[in-house]
């Protein structure tokens, strides 16, 4: 019983925070509407179609907030809105009944009370701030062209040289929780949906490019098809695109020219961490190693404990121990991660041959804690896959679950060295001094910070070697490690706490209270602007 009170009782409570804050919010839009000089200029648009259905996200506040920002400067800001604009969308997708119908309502009144008292696009001269809804109208001779594709086919479907199928996939594979895509009916609909509705924003933004003529797009994350096709779109007019994630840091952001999920990050080659920055980094580090840390408002390791005796006396049977790092695989299904194998199980099952042939080395399999995230739970996981090769039975293998706080740092100190698809901890390994394979691209890859080689046979040739021989570490490895996550923690990620705090649901965000000239002069409000008005870094100042 207490379980239903409990549930009904954060269900009231997130309820009532929701329309205040959106009180709150169309207060401050008032404001900002009230306040905005006239604009000049060519404008910016905005487009978020897939940060939040019925609430505030962490995104959709960075998004707001740096409108905001712009307008109060004098530069004309034009929202691009879905106005149930297509037939499925990412977040409003229910994987277990594919053909419910979309959440259209409740995200068109959370969008009109993010644009509140902006008025209607009309036209093709931008002379103030607006919002352009688009609504769906359906293309049958599409339609018609896709009805019989397989999902192979939807896969790599291109129309009027446009590859829409390619468009989709990160955004269904996400919201499935899944890389291999069955060729069922359940799944063929969704992608055809899709591909639809990735056609009706490209025709839809289209026409409003032609309209608008905007100096710079900024938009969500880049990877489901509504920001990815508005993407490819003004990419192909030579369009600025900018896009945003949440940073590394609580409360922060990440603004990039490239895509936000890779995080391009440029470090000067004479950049070095003085004194004082490598205080700055070691204090992050040992709460980190404590597991005081969030991740997109989420708290892995509250419990975070260190290696038993069991675990040490079984360990002490074996010549070595080698943790294996794997990570979700809807964070590996991103393009950009798969470019030595095809997916993280492919890589396993290539690391599987190994082990069977290494008695002497025990492994430790540690599957990513948000395998099992309520409401974000994996389909296809590394526990499944353990089970269905029956890894759990060979004698030199320890796996750890999604729901248990081992400590990797501990389990790192006493490895030869490690194994990691493309997670972050690869990136502390390397700062903690430790030999590091890679098996994905990540976003440290960029630099020399573990070791990647290019291949499936270049990988298992440097496997077999680190097994069986001593294994020295390049020192930029360690050097670029530190620097590359010091930029990550410290340049990029840039705070908009003086704006935005956790709602009852952590993964939400609500409005605090404010004065819109503290906008104006926030160190990461004019980084943002500065980057979409002037090409800047998006870099804080130190």
């Amino acid at each position: 019983m207490n379980r239903f009170s409990d549930f009904f009782t954060q269900r009231l409570k997130r309820g009532l925070v929701r329309r205040f804050n959106n009180l709150k919010i169309a207060s401050v839009a008032r404001e900002v509407a009230r306040t905005e000089p006239e604009p000049t200029g060519a404008p910016v648009v905005f487009f978020k179609a897939s940060t939040g259905i019925d609430d505030l996200s962490w995104n959709s506040g960075f998004h707001l907030l740096v409108s905001w920002a712009l307008r109060l400067k004098g530069i004309p800001v034009v929202y691009f809105a879905c106005n149930s604009g297509m037939s499925k969308c990412v977040l409003g997708t229910n994987r277990d009944n594919p053909h419910q119908e979309m959440p259209c309502r409740s995200c068109v009144y959370q969008s009109g009370t993010l644009y509140k008292n902006v008025q209607t696009f009309e036209g093709s001269n931008v002379e103030s701030s607006s919002v352009n809804w688009f609504d769906y109208q359906r293309d049958e001779i599409l339609a018609d062209a896709l009805s019989s594709l397989s999902v192979p086919e939807l896969m790599t479907f291109a129309w009027k040289d446009i590859p829409l199928g390619e468009l989709c996939l990160p955004g269904l594979r996400w919201i499935l929780r899944i890389h291999h895509l069955d060729d069922d009916e359940s799944t063929r609909y969704l992608l055809r949906e899709y591909v639809l509705s990735a056609w009706n924003v490209a025709q839809r933004f289209s026409d409003f490019f032609d309209q608008t003529q905007p100096r710079a797009v900024v938009v969500f994350n880049g990877q489901f098809f509504p920001e990815a096709t508005a993407r490819f779109v003004a990419q192909k007019r030579g369009i600025r695109v900018v896009t945003h994630e949440v940073g590394l840091q609580p409360a922060t952001a990440y603004f990039t020219e490239g895509e936000a999920t890779a995080y391009p990050i440029h470090i000067p080659d004479d950049f070095e961490l003085n004194d004082k920055q490598n205080a700055k980094l070691d204090a992050y580090l040992a709460k980190r190693f404590q597991g005081d840390f969030t991740m997109a408002g989420i708290k892995f390791w509250a419990d975070m404990k260190g290696l038993d005796e069991s675990f040490l006396q079984m360990a002490s049977g074996f010549k070595q121990i080698v943790p294996i790092f794997t990570n979700v695989i809807f964070d590996t299904s991103q393009p950009h991660a798969n470019t030595v194998f095809e997916d993280m199980f492919e890589w396993l099952d290539l690391v599987l041959e190994v082990i069977k042939s290494h008695p002497e080395t025990l492994f430790v399999i540690r599957a990513h804690p948000d395998e099992l995230r309520v409401r974000k739970s994996s389909r296809e996981t590394v526990q499944g896959w353990v089970a269905s090769r029956g890894v759990d039975k060979e004698a030199n293998v320890i796996f750890v679950s999604p729901q248990e706080a081992l400590s990797s740092y501990e389990l790192i100190a006493k490895s030869k060295f490690v194994m990691i698809y493309n997670s972050t901890i690869g990136l502390e390994s390397s700062i903690m001094g430790a030999p590091v394979l890679c098996a994905g691209k990540a976003r440290y890859t960029q630099y020399p910070t573990v070791f990647f080689p290019q291949s499936a046979d270049a990988y298992r040739e440097k496997l077999e070697k680190f097994l069986i021989e001593d294994i020295e570490v390049p020192a930029d490895f360690n050097r670029n490690a530190r620097r590359f996550l010091y930029y990550q923690l410290f340049r990029t990620s840039l705070p908009f706490g003086d704006f935005l705090e956790p709602s009852v649901r952590t993964t939400q965000a609500r409005l605090k209270t404010f004065e819109l000239d503290e906008l104006l002069v926030s160190d990461a409000v004019k980084a943002i602007i500065d980057g979409v008005l002037n090409d800047g870094d998006f870099l804080l100042d130190e």
